[in-house]
């Protein structure tokens, strides 16, 4: 079958082949014939070591399919079910899951260690990004990973709920829980900045500043719900305007860098919320002096994965779908073939794309 293969860390482009096979079918498991996935931009930072995947992998977590065959014990799941695939199911025994935050659950991290994938040829390893490796026409996961959806959800709908859209999204209503009547800043609008501004739109937020170097971005973040869309230098000034200095009740960082988290927790109010949504490198820390953090009694809040239970939150982002309440189509504003994925890197790299939809 065909994958897009990223042989070592650090290379900036994927090979497309046709002899790579799946690998570990069995109790438990489930094969999934793939049939969209989004570029997020954690597969960008695995590939260039930001985030740790062992190599050589595939990368892509964000996917739909159907089914095309069960393993022994499956229950719930049944060839030609539709689902879109979770990378980081729930095991519902561990401490995390019992005190019912599923999103730390670290049972599906360990998955990203052990190969689902070879080379026909030589029978060599190849890892799946985060366990999954939707960038190729068939993926064999965890039955926990397949999550049934509704015949009236497209797969490039599906696709997007299962990362970047539950985790804006759920950023801004489950982690900071914004305030109607409030003000926030949402600084990096790819993707996942978008459904946050969505998110803090559906919550009621008063003032809405979009953040982004990219003007095409910052237009895209007006349609989505921002009150207001400013380049990162104009940053300063939006916050004299709108909050007379103080800052904004909410600040969403969306990019994963020490540098613009430390400038999101500059924008923040007294008082107020920093919400720190991009996935950063190991090596890149955010400096706070011992003064400030006692004297601002601002809260730092972290949201992996939406920050709260991914199941419920896939259906939730598929009533507000449904009901019009949020725009999930108009996040895709490129489509590309598998034998086009690296157009689809270049597009996330320049900012041309809030995310690009390969359809395979």
């Amino acid at each position: 079958m065909r994958a897009a293969v990223l042989h070592e860390t650090g290379q900036d482009k994927l090979e497309v082949l046709d002899d790579v096979e799946t690998v570990g079918f069995g109790p438990g498991k489930v094969k999934i014939r793939v049939r969209a996935t989004g570029l997020c931009h954690s597969d960008l930072s695995a590939m260039n070591g930001v985030l740790p995947q062992p190599a050589p992998f595939i990368p892509g977590h964000e996917g739909a399919g159907e089914i095309v065959d069960v393993g022994d014990g499956v229950t719930g799941l049944a060839q030609g079910d539709r689902v879109l695939l979770c990378w980081l199911p729930a095991c519902g025994a561990c401490p995390a899951c019992k005190r019912g935050q599923t999103q730390l659950c670290l049972a599906g991290f360990m998955n990203a260690g052990t190969p689902n994938f070879k080379r026909s040829g030589d029978s060599s390893d190849v890892f799946g990004f985060a366990g999954t490796g939707t960038f190729a026409e068939e993926v064999v996961v965890d039955a926990g990973c397949a999550v049934p959806i509704p015949d009236d959800v497209p797969f490039d709908i599906a696709a997007l709920i299962g990362c970047g859209v539950t985790t804006g999204l759920g950023a801004a209503i489950n982690t900071a829980d914004v305030a109607a009547g409030s003000s926030v800043a949402v600084v990096g609008c790819g993707g996942v900045g978008i459904s946050a501004i969505q998110g803090a739109r559906l919550k009621g937020a008063a003032q809405i500043v979009a953040v982004d170097p990219v003007a095409s971005r910052r237009e895209a973040a007006l349609r989505f719900g921002a009150t207001e869309a400013v380049a990162p230098d104009e940053l300063a000034d939006a916050k004299q305007r709108i909050t007379a200095g103080e800052g904004f009740d909410y600040v969403f960082e969306v990019v994963g860098k020490s540098a613009t988290a430390r400038t999101a927790y500059e924008t923040t109010r007294r008082g107020g919320t920093l919400c720190v949504v991009g996935a950063g490198a190991m090596d890149d820390h955010l400096q706070l002096n011992m003064f400030e953090l006692f004297f601002d009694e601002k809260r730092i809040l972290p949201s992996m994965y939406g920050g709260g239970d991914v199941l419920t939150s896939y259906e939730r982002a598929i009533a507000l779908w449904r009901a019009g309440r949020i725009d999930l189509a108009g996040l895709i504003t490129h489509r590309v073939q598998l034998v086009e994925i690296n157009e689809a890197l270049d597009q996330m790299r320049t900012g041309a794309a809030l995310r690009t939809c390969i359809e395979i």
